[in-house]
């Protein structure tokens, strides 16, 4: 997808091999849920990069425990297009990503430069069909939760504990599903957020070379309490044995 809101020039140095990643990168590289011919709910999410006080980092938020998909999980800023955003294939993931952006966290948008945008990618448990926005905080502005109802906590990841392999390993959800996760800034990152960094590390070149065997186990009971008491959630995280 291209959109003139779209400028692919300025960036520092250590996001051109991101830039170059995402205009490459093919949506089965990035994940094997993709967008079906019929159905689906057009969505975008910001996976937004700066530089915070101890270097590169991505932005993220948690999302409230009250809501009724993907509760407590970290995640992007993001959300399902409005008629207002434009064309779903065209420039409405742009307006989409950055106008939840600001309704979840308070970004000032015109301090973001967007330098590309992923394939659309499909979430099943909730049949969004999403397009990650990439961004630069070019001019960085105050975030904080502006619903509670909504965005429980914004925080900064910085890039190198995403890269720590000592921060990486596969989840194993009750459901039987197993991908990457990240346990930074004292928060567990998972499903599609984590899988969508995981990739871009990848095909970027960023990536560390970390152990995949190491595999944890997600209780029922630490889904309940995501978002909640990241300590005794990190306590229900355990590891297990590779399967195979």
């Amino acid at each position: 997808m291209t959109s003139t809101l779209i400028d692919r020039d300025g960036l520092p140095s250590w996001l051109l091999p991101v830039r170059d990643a995402a205009e490459t990168v093919r949506p089965e590289q990035l994940s094997r849920y993709l967008p079906p011919a019929e159905g689906g709910r057009p969505s975008a999410v910001l996976m937004l990069f700066g530089e915070g006080p101890t270097g590169p980092d991505l932005l993220l938020i948690e999302r409230a425990r009250s809501l009724r998909s993907h509760a407590g999980q970290s995640s992007f800023p993001g959300g399902a297009l409005d008629p207002a955003d434009g064309d779903p294939h065209g420039a409405g993931p742009v307006a989409a990503a950055l106008r939840e952006a600001w309704e979840e966290t308070g970004l000032d948008p015109t301090g973001v430069q967007v330098f590309a945008t992923l394939p659309a990618l499909y979430i099943p448990v909730s049949r969004f069909i999403v397009t990650p926005v990439l961004g630069w905080w070019r001019r960085e502005s105050p975030v904080a939760p502006v619903d509670q109802a909504e965005t429980g906590a914004v925080f900064r990841v910085p890039i190198a504990e995403l890269t720590d392999p000592a921060n990486r390993a596969r989840l194993r959800h009750p459901s039987g599903y197993t991908g990457p996760a990240f346990t930074v800034s004292e928060r567990l990152v998972w499903g599609f957020t984590a899988g969508v960094i995981d990739r871009m590390l990848h095909h970027s070149g960023l990536e560390r070379p970390w152990e995949p065997a190491r595999v944890l186990s997600l209780s029922d009971e630490a889904l309940g309490l995501a978002g909640a008491d990241r300590a005794r959630v990190q306590g229900l995280l355990r590891d297990t044995p590779a399967a195979g």
